[in-house]
């Protein structure tokens, strides 16, 4: 019987994921961002697992992330079966904030790209209220389905690149969010691009999060399906998949 790797990444899925606690992983974005270099963090939940096992595109998402860090309470809980306990789990929702409040402290600038027009800019004018210091270097809210158009997703490109920010938010919802960072990362000077979904809805309070209670004991993807059942539930239907491929990587651990 083989022992679980004694690795500080956990591997799950086809993935490594970095073992880290919330302010670790705030402390090595914030750092990253000091590089003055274009990267961009991922942060996989039970969705994510189950589409890297058919989807070479998001694959190769991942195999170009400079830091890999859990999103949802599931791959918390298999981390711990797996014996390689992650300390907790690191949300879009949480950074976001949290990043703002250390880019303001240190100098950096940030820039939202995503959620409903007029959004961004609510979310923006909270934080700074919230964290005075706060660069805001832009915001943008691009049409439907402008991820088709070369010709946007360029003047997207060309704005930040005009603007130079050190943290860059795009909340695009996944996998877009993820597709369009990898696709376009090259093409710009600067900044950590972070997929975070609804995140700037949430700071912006336009959106509600889910109940400390609920996010306590990993039910926030309930709260999400009641509020979008005709969109989430076929998602969350193939997420079961997510516990086979947890079992198979106990199985290759100990039973090989």
């Amino acid at each position: 019987m083989n022992k679980p790797s004694t690795s500080t990444s956990l591997k799950l899925g086809g993935i490594q994921i970095d073992n880290l606690s919330f302010e670790e992983a705030v402390a090595q974005i914030i750092a990253i961002a000091r590089e003055h270099c274009s990267k961009y963090v991922v942060t996989p939940n039970a969705d994510h697992i189950v589409r890297l096992q058919t989807d070479p595109k998001f694959q190769a998402v991942y195999q170009g992330a400079s830091l890999i860090v859990a999103d949802g309470m599931p791959v918390v809980w298999a981390s711990k079966w797996l014996g390689n306990p992650l300390p907790e789990r690191i949300t879009g929702a949480d950074l976001l904030p949290h990043l703002c409040k250390e880019a303001a402290l240190v100098g950096l600038s940030v820039y939202f790209l995503g959620a409903a027009e007029g959004v961004a800019e609510i979310a923006a004018t909270k934080l700074t209220a919230a964290y005075p210091t706060l660069k805001v270097a832009g915001w943008y809210s691009p049409p439907f389905g402008f991820e088709k158009d070369s010709q946007e997703c360029q003047r997207i490109v060309n704005q930040i690149n005009q603007c130079s920010p050190d943290l860059i938010f795009v909340g695009l919802g996944s996998p877009k969010q993820e597709y369009w960072i990898a696709d376009n990362r090259h093409l710009l000077k600067t900044g950590v691009l972070l997929g975070i979904g609804a995140s700037i809805g949430f700071a912006a309070g336009t959106e509600k999060r889910a109940p400390q209670w609920m996010q306590k004991f990993g039910l926030e993807w309930l709260h999400r399906l009641l509020q979008d059942p005709r969109r989430l539930a076929i998602r969350y239907l193939k997420d079961v998949q997510f516990f086979v491929i947890v079992y198979r990587t106990w199985r290759g651990q100990y039973h090989d």
